[in-house]
């Protein structure tokens, strides 16, 4: 192992923790303009140190796909100058950004002289487990840094030498511009995770990017609150009045525009009464990008194409796999979709303002879309300076967790000699009133 990509590890998890929770406490009070400066210096250390990042990517690549690394895992590892170049981008994309800290979001006199505001404010340290890429480390350190939480970083085995690179220029660059010491640290086994899980004294949320399996252990193994991203079993259904060209457009683009991702497409529904005109046309573009389709009967009485399972429902392929079932209405899509779908992102093609307003309304996912690709459920596109994950929870954060998923709020109340002993005895009283 190359000795430049080594990290000098003098702490043990639980160290590692509380030296990350004190630096939260510093983070809070860190100006905008110390964070955006703080940025600005991650993104030119990041590009300086170009050689040395793109060459532990290139010993990762190769130790992994001689360890037979599954293509989609190794697509994912590959960190190379495009890659690099987009995360600088998203980088100064974020410091465009409104800092989400001490933002007012409630004013209110109780009475006269007492007032009360609830003011937004970090998290504290968050824990964040996700997979083989690179790039996801860059855009999640940074938004917590933006956000002034602190992190604990576990990426995927098979980026180790990037993932040291990686946080030790961010974690030098942000120290020289004034960042508190060990705000960002990372962990390498699965030992330091599980025992990071025990550790609720010090780390406030835990955010696993990964399968419905690898984000119940996490929660099955913690009293430390848990944000979970799960597989994204992702769905479009095309309506029964349609654009061909349009409809046909749409499922290509969700399914092949980059298919290792957890916002592309895996199951196609399609109504009845459009399935002859949409299928032979899909067919014919998926097979320009080796798109293997597994269809229910009624699909294959009109394509050629491998029959479906059950449990091809149930999957997250992340690979040049469709499965597709034609349906009676647009009720059985959504009961199909609510019950197959992993929340994450479904999307409807249709002309018809009532289809797309049901479908609207009654999928259970945290991102619901019409005649657009699913592809689009992304923290940047969305204007949130990338993403630490996509949540499909429903309590605190939902959907791409940008800058203002990664902040909770604290009351504020001032007042000038005030005690609840005049309220109870009725000598004062409260009149709320809105600042």
């Amino acid at each position: 192992m190359n000795n430049t990509y080594c990290v000098v590890r003098d702490m043990d998890t639980r160290s590692m923790a509380l030296e990350a929770k004190k630096a939260s406490i510093l983070m809070q009070g860190v100006s905008t303009e110390l964070k955006n400066s703080a940025l600005e210096r991650i993104a030119g250390t990041l590009l300086e140190r170009k050689d040395e990042i793109l060459e532990a990517n290139k010993q990762d690549m190769e130790r992994s796909a001689a360890e037979d690394l599954a293509a989609p895992l190794l697509k994912r590892l590959k960190f190379d100058e495009k890659k690099l170049n987009d995360v600088v981008e998203g980088i100064h994309s974020l410091i465009g950004l409104d800092d989400p800290v001490g933002k007012t979001l409630l004013a209110r006199e109780l009475d006269e002289g007492l007032r009360l505001y609830r003011v937004s404010c970090p998290i504290g340290v968050i824990g964040i487990i996700f997979e083989s890429r690179p790039d996801a480390l860059v855009q999640i350190s940074t938004l917590c840094l933006k956000s002034g939480n602190a992190v604990l970083l576990k990426g995927g085995r098979e980026a180790t030498l990037t993932n040291r690179i990686l946080t030790q220029a961010i974690s030098e660059a942000s120290m020289e511009t004034g960042m508190p010491d060990n705000w960002i640290n990372l962990l390498e086994s699965r030992e330091e995770v599980n025992e990071m899980l025990a550790l609720d004294e010090y780390v406030d949320l835990i955010i696993p990017r990964g399968s419905n399996e690898f984000v119940r252990y996490i929660m099955d193994n913690s009293r430390i609150p848990v944000l979970g991203h799960a597989d994204g079993i992702c769905h479009v259904y095309i309506d029964r009045d349609i654009d061909v060209k349009r409809a046909v457009d749409i499922v290509a683009d969700s399914k092949t525009q980059y298919v290792a991702v957890c916002n592309a497409l895996e199951t196609l529904l399609i109504h009845k009464d459009s399935a002859e005109k949409v299928l032979p046309a899909l067919k014919e573009a998926l097979d320009t990008k080796s798109v293997e389709i597994r269809g229910c009967e009624r699909t294959r009485r009109i394509i050629p194409c491998k029959k479906v399972s059950e449990e091809d429902w149930k999957t997250e392929y992340l690979d040049l796999v469709l499965s597709i079932k034609i349906v009676d209405s647009l009720d059985e899509a959504i009961e199909h979709i609510n019950t197959y779908g992993s929340g994450h992102t479904d999307s409807i093609v249709s002309r018809d303002e009532e289809s797309v307003k049901r479908f609207l309304e009654y999928v259970d996912s945290g991102n619901v879309f019409a005649n657009c690709s699913t592809r689009f459920s992304d923290g940047f596109r969305y204007g949130f300076g990338a993403e630490v994950g996509i949540s499909t929870n429903k309590i605190h954060a939902r959907g791409p967790v940008g800058l203002d998923g990664l902040v909770t709020y604290k009351y504020k109340l001032i007042g000038d000699g005030h005690i609840v002993a005049d309220y109870a005895s009725n000598k004062r009283r409260f009149f709320h009133r809105d600042l």
